[in-house]
């Protein structure tokens, strides 16, 4: 009943039939986008390393991943003896569910051209081509986010094992601490459209100097794909996945069907915060204007939308790949103090500077005052306080060296 709210008419039988319609797209969309982002990325990074990758299994490999899934469903499914059951059971949707969950809430497609709001005729009725548009859009993303951190940590909990229970606690530490540099980054976005919802921040988003990329000054950008690859634990925050210390991590008593939707939700995971972050930062659906054309992708219709929506999104994952195929994993230190140190500091000083912005431009205030009496001096404090906790942090591990282990 979520999805009701993006119906611009009254209830019925088409009605149902259309928020059917979008669901179905959404999960058939969610699956089949999972199963080609593990070729691309299989692919992808045999091409970065001079290999074939798959190639067997349908034409160019398509059809490996589909190949492995059967084999995985297959696999006998193994229960530890000592483990919680239920728990151990619910764990993998807890982790699997969300991911696909998140695309009810972005826009998908629809008509941005010109300062338009979305908005097509769909079976004769005027509707928003996405699931849902409620009024707290974003808040409903950070907080379907935040369930993944209670699959994993049930997972290694209730494993009865205490390899799972450690990765499981490292996971959850590591997601828990960069979802506060998300969350203050995705603030800023909030403050400069002045919209919860997924649909008005895309309208804001109309030409590319309103991208929310540039109209937060990049900073929160560049906080939200950092911190969005450790939350997703993606290279080069990958312990999960450290095997020469966690066994496995907290699935390695999972097998079967259970391993198999940890390992979906992972790459789900992937496309769908690349779906995030072209949705708050990159227009969404908006076109991009070509040679003074507003859409050169218009004879596409109600689809424009959406396939500029596609090749965004392309972009990201490619840049995960990427990520994946050249970065070195950090020691869990130095990611622990990357968020805390680093990210959480400088994107709760970046908000403070844009809602100081804010405040000057609601007192009608020009660019040289703001940047006299705002910038410079906000500069001036965040480049002073990064300085002092550096200082502060070498002298902290000056200390401890000198010190030694304490056990």
């Amino acid at each position: 009943m979520l999805a009701l709210d993006v119906l611009l008419f009254d209830l019925d039988l088409t009605a149902v039939a259309i928020v059917l319609l979008k669901v179905l797209v959404v999960f058939v969309v969610g699956l089949v986008g999972t199963m080609l982002m593990v070729w691309f990325e299989r692919k992808v990074i045999a091409f970065m390393q001079n290999r074939v990758g798959p190639n067997k299994a349908g034409p160019k490999g398509l059809l490996q991943t589909l190949a492995d899934g059967i084999k995985l469903f297959f696999k006998e499914d193994l229960i530890p003896e000592k483990s919680s059951r239920f728990v151990f059971k619910l764990a993998p949707y807890l982790a699997f569910v969300p991911a696909f969950t998140v695309w009810a809430v972005i826009p998908l497609g629809g008509n941005f051209a010109g300062g338009r709001d979305g908005t097509v005729e769909l079976f004769g009725r005027q509707t928003t081509l996405q699931l849902a548009d409620p009024p707290v859009g974003v808040l409903l993303l950070l907080a379907l986010s935040s369930i993944a951190v209670y699959g994993i940590m049930l997972a290694g909990w209730s494993s009865g094992s205490k390899y799972p229970l450690l990765g499981s606690v490292r996971a959850s530490a590591q997601m828990v601490s960069y979802e506060a540099a998300l969350g203050l980054s995705l603030a800023a976005v909030i403050l400069v459209s002045g919209t919860l919802s997924t649909n008005g921040i895309v309208t804001a988003q109309s030409g590319l100097a309103n991208w929310h990329v540039v109209a937060t000054g990049v900073v929160p950008f560049i906080v939200f794909l950092i911190a969005a690859t450790a939350e997703l634990n993606r290279p080069p925050f990958d312990l999960v996945e450290a095997e020469q210390e966690l066994v496995g991590g907290f699935n390695t008593e999972y097998s079967s069907i259970r391993f198999a939707l940890f390992f979906l939700a992972e790459f789900m995971n992937t496309i769908t915060m690349s779906g995030v972050i072209v949705t708050l930062f990159f227009g969404g659906p908006q076109p991009i204007k070509v040679f003074g054309n507003e859409d050169v992708l218009s004879f596409l219709g109600p689809l424009s939308g959406t396939v500029w929506l596609l090749l965004k999104v392309l972009v990201f994952l490619y840049v995960y790949v990427w990520f994946r195929a050249t970065l070195p994993r950090l020691r869990y230190d130095q990611l622990m103090n990357l968020g805390w140190k680093l990210m959480i500091p400088l994107a709760l000083g970046w908000f403070m500077l844009l809602a100081a912005f804010r405040v000057f431009d609601r007192d009608g205030w020009n660019w040289f005052n703001k940047l006299a009496y705002v910038g410079v001096p906000g500069f001036i404090v965040i480049g002073g306080g990064a300085w002092l906790l550096s200082k502060a942090s070498k002298v902290s591990a000056r200390n401890r060296e000198r010190e030694g282990a304490m056990f």
